[in-house]
């Protein structure tokens, strides 16, 4: 049987909890996040594509993630809001014409058939058919504007986000010339074709783009979205288009983002 016993020089005094002074309670510093450096982009001058300056931007905006899902959830959210959903057929009761029986149900010798606007006749109403409706998903505003950023900083990243100075202007309109620019700059059909996003579309770059469909596209601010921004192979936008992108796109930032100059 085992018995208890005393360490030879130990004092039973130092295990009594009660003569123990209380312990002081532990504060804990929380650390605020720290501050992301602001990411650095050049301006260039369309066409001669030479730089003439520099713009900061805070890396929220341009310098995130690739987050696949949500470009895949964007993407989708997008092609859902353009379908049209107007196919449309008739149901026999839809379709005109008499109800009446077409031949007795019995001793005829034949299967039972009803009026003449069954489905199963030609002419009559569509079994299942498709109809009128709405196919557009929903999507929380603050993924949408994230899947916009994440877009962007994808192309970034990569160095195919081209910034260009404001009031984007060319001396002829001729969509040859335009071609040789894009090739020279290696922003044409051999690289992948560029998409240039403008608030204002001159009358020259109209025309000028809309010969060189292979060496890229020409959009308003108002009609880019997600699946443009990761289509062509580089992406060629005007400083104050990128700001309003930026702003609009930020519903879950409290940062401001730099105004157009």
């Amino acid at each position: 049987m085992a018995t208890e016993t005393t360490l030879p020089g130990f004092d039973e005094s130092l295990i009594d909890i009660k003569t123990q002074p209380p312990l002081s309670p532990i504060t804990v510093q929380r650390r605020s996040a720290p501050s992301l450096p602001d990411v650095l982009t050049t301006v260039y001058k369309f066409p001669s594509m030479e730089p003439k300056g520099f713009a900061y931007y805070p890396a929220n905006q341009l310098h995130l993630p690739l987050r696949r899902d949500i470009l895949h959830r964007a993407i989708v959210f997008e092609g859902d809001a353009t379908r049209q959903g107007t196919a449309s057929t008739k149901w026999r009761d839809d379709v005109h014409g008499s109800g009446r029986k077409i031949r007795p149900q019995k001793r005829m010798g034949r299967a039972r058939l009803g009026d003449k606007k069954s489905p199963s006749l030609k002419g009559g109403g569509v079994a299942f058919g498709p109809h009128p409706r709405d196919f557009s998903t929903g999507l929380p505003r603050k993924i949408y504007d994230l899947a916009w950023r994440t877009a962007l900083s994808y192309r970034y990243r990569r160095g195919q986000l081209v910034v260009l100075e404001n009031g984007i202007e060319i001396e002829m309109n001729e969509p040859r010339w335009l071609a040789q620019i894009m090739t020279w700059n290696h922003l044409g059909q051999g690289d992948g074709g560029s998409l240039l996003v403008a608030r204002d579309l001159e009358e020259n770059i109209s025309q000028a783009f809309s010969g060189v469909e292979g060496h890229g596209r020409l959009k308003s601010e108002e009609d880019v979205d997600v699946k443009d921004l990761l289509k062509a192979g580089r992406i060629m936008i005007e400083k104050r288009s990128l700001d309003a992108l930026l702003r609009k796109h930020s519903s879950d930032l409290n940062r401001k983002v730099p105004s157009a100059m």
